[in-house]
């Protein structure tokens, strides 16, 4: 990730105190992010950065809608997230991650690059199940064509050996 340079925080003239940073987030991140699922997204972060002597505190407010492949039908689906994160950034010898939440950076340092953050953060609400919602007589709004092909693929592959065991009962 190497060309979205508003992403970049340079803490080093910042006073101690309260910093406030809006960001707006789409496709040309998402592309250069290269996140495996999210094809495009219309996300807003709103980051307060708390600069103190020895260490900066960032929260983010994270909210907005990202386009992710449906894991039935494999068309586009808008999947709605809202997440708050916290990223503490403590001052040390070299670059270091005590936990998910606390890093530690060098010394010498005075800039900060927030991209990879916010991409992690919002990856991390991707659902681990990715259907399209069903409508309101329950019928699915996944592509038909491709339910269609679904069922008659499951259709024709019963394996006789399973038919056998749905003969079986457990006592």
């Amino acid at each position: 990730m190497g060309t979205l340079k508003e992403f970049v925080i340079s803490f080093a003239g910042l006073s101690e105190g309260i910093h406030k940073y809006n960001y707006k987030v789409s496709r040309s991140f998402f592309e250069e992010a290269e996140s495996t699922e999210i094809e495009d997204g219309d996300v807003e972060v709103k980051l307060e950065l708390e600069k103190q002597t020895r260490m900066l505190i960032f929260n983010f407010q994270i909210s907005g809608t990202i386009v992710v492949p449906c894991d039935r039908c494999l068309d586009p689906m808008n999947v709605e997230i809202e997440s708050e994160n916290r990223l503490i950034v403590k001052f040390g010898e070299r670059w270091d991650e005590e936990d998910d939440e606390v890093l530690i950076i060098p010394e010498h340092e005075h800039k900060i690059d927030i991209k990879q953050f916010i991409a992690e953060f919002i990856e991390l609400q991707i659902p681990m199940r990715k259907v399209h919602p069903e409508d309101e007589n329950g019928e699915s709004n996944c592509n038909p064509e491709i339910l269609k092909k679904l069922k008659e693929h499951q259709a024709a592959e019963i394996d006789p050996r399973w038919e056998a065991l749905k003969n079986l009962k457990i006592n």
